[in-house]
């Protein structure tokens, strides 16, 4: 990984990454651990969890590892109590951990919707009151950096995530304001569509779409995207907060993968106008 910061930017910090170990939270956590910070990493999967893990260490990164269901208050708490007893504290915070599905919403059963908000709405506020509580709010200082989606305009075919990453906008805004006064700054990260292993699973054709509807002609890294979310985590964006950046190749601003065939919208007449 190029490095767009100075060596040992975050030479005494402890970040934790949430769905660190694959894509945009494995890059976020290896930059980090490249310019200095203890890292902790968790995850649902322990098998890909234990290879970053070790990928993590191989670079000479000191990273703590542990599987955790951010759905599950229990394990939230017991895995930032690992940390804060592996590394004595804990400064920030990159919740990038979620999972969704592309489907339209006439298709999304209760239970798709449920889990997918439980986990993106949720499972988020679940860690950033743990490690505000245990960590952040005590110490008088933290950062916090929340990965959300390209919901500026609403997210036709997700409207599960959309609905629970909307939800994290607002908390973004909200604990920027009322934990201000503990010293801790609260962003967000709207990614369009980015190349990982995540999106990996998409159909080809939704891919190309997306692809086709974004200015830039293209999808996003992990690194690139990392690059951004480095830069809130670090002091030099300490006079930022309560702010949401898109990183999406000017999609928000433009184009839409759904399509809307003009031949299958009903048309009404208009309603009478009172006499």
């Amino acid at each position: 990984m190029q490095h767009i910061f100075r060596a040992g930017l975050f030479d005494g910090e402890v970040a934790i990454v949430t769905g660190g170990g694959t894509g945009i939270g494995f890059a976020v956590a290896r930059e980090l651990g490249t310019l200095g910070a203890k890292i902790a990493i968790c995850g649902r999967r322990p098998e890909p969890l234990a290879e970053a893990a070790d990928r993590l260490r191989a670079d000479g990164i000191d990273v703590h590892h542990a599987a955790c269901d951010i759905r599950k208050t229990e394990e939230v708490e017991a895995f930032v109590d690992g940390v804060v007893a592996r590394f004595g504290r804990a400064s920030i915070l990159i919740n990038n951990a979620g999972g969704q599905f592309p489907t339209p919403a006439e298709h999304l059963a209760p239970k798709g919707f449920e889990a997918v908000v439980r986990n993106n709405l949720l499972g988020t506020w679940s860690m950033t009151h743990a490690v505000a509580r245990r960590a952040f709010i005590p110490s008088k200082r933290g950062r916090i950096v929340n990965v959300i989606a390209n919901v500026a305009r609403g997210f036709p075919g997700m409207a599960h995530t959309g609905a629970a990453r909307a939800g994290v906008e607002n908390l973004t805004k909200t604990l920027a304001v009322e934990w201000a006064v503990h010293g801790i700054r609260v962003n967000a990260v709207a990614p369009g569509v980015i190349k990982t292993s995540g999106t990996a699973q998409y159909p080809p054709e939704l891919l190309e779409m997306s692809r086709a509807s974004t200015p830039l002609k293209r999808l996003g890294s992990a690194e690139e995207t990392s690059h951004l979310i480095v830069y809130l985590a670090s002091t030099q964006a300490d006079f930022v907060t309560g702010q949401t950046f898109y990183i999406d190749g000017g999609a928000s601003l433009w184009g839409s993968p759904w399509q809307i065939p003009d031949d299958e919208v009903p048309q009404y007449p208009p309603y009478p106008l009172p006499e």
